[in-house]
């Protein structure tokens, strides 16, 4: 079954940064500061539900 709770999360993320990469936002902005509020929220969910995170960054594996 779908978990809408975690597809609204990811849903306002990818929103936001699309926003923040068109307009050039800093870091210290309200967006960016959502979207780790975002980051955090959708580590905590997926911690409860035992679900693995993606890795990203230098971490992710590439094809």
């Amino acid at each position: 079954m779908a978990d809408l709770y975690q597809k609204a999360l990811e849903s306002e993320r990818r929103s936001l940064w699309a926003e923040c990469r068109l307009k050039g936002l800093a870091k210290d902005t309200p967006a960016r500061i959502r979207i780790a509020e975002l980051d955090e929220l959708l580590a905590q969910h997926k911690a409860k539900k035992g679900v693995p995170s993606r890795p990203s960054g230098s971490d992710a594996k590439t094809p």
